[in-house]
């Protein structure tokens, strides 16, 4: 995406603010007509000649390029241990801390390690953490029990 005077060609395809269509203009011209407008010029794509241009209100473009990258960040795995004699205050740290990592996109993986016969109690905790969480994110895995350790990730909601 290309902004205001780093658009190098001699004229552009223009399109105004509300979508009206001012066909090919100069880009000296297109660019006073953003200025007397106070927005920004946006070249949307390099293919074609003439680019197509568009006038976004200021700061519009800036504020969409960021939602585009925030979409094309890929979501991390983080994990969140656990034991199953967890403080109440230990359980509201870890709860709100997976809520912040799911807020912001990424999945969640809770492992609660297991010694001789915890596997219920550590079981009764993971689902009371999915409970709590229900409105940030939901379950991806069912809780896997192995060994030494219970486990499930949990995926943030989408939009």
């Amino acid at each position: 995406m290309i902004l205001n005077e780093k658009i190098k060609a001699s004229e552009v395809h223009l399109t105004g603010v509300d979508g009206e269509d001012f066909g090919i203009v100069p880009t000296a011209e297109a660019l006073a007509m953003a200025r007397k407008l106070k927005v920004d010029l946006v070249c949307t794509s390099l293919m074609s000649s003439p680019p197509p241009c568009k006038l976004i209100r200021a700061g519009a473009a800036k504020e969409e390029a960021q939602q585009d990258r925030k979409r094309e960040r890929t979501p991390k795995l983080k994990e969140i241990r656990l034991t199953p004699q967890i403080e109440e205050h230990d359980y509201e740290t870890k709860k709100q801390q997976a809520e912040r990592i799911l807020k912001s996109g990424d999945a969640v993986q809770f492992v609660v390690r297991i010694q001789g016969k915890e596997g219920a109690q550590a079981k009764a905790l993971l689902e009371s953490l999915l409970n709590d969480l229900a409105e940030s994110g939901r379950k991806k895995t069912g809780i896997q029990i192995s060994g030494k350790q219970a486990a499930v990730q949990v995926d943030p909601l989408t939009d």
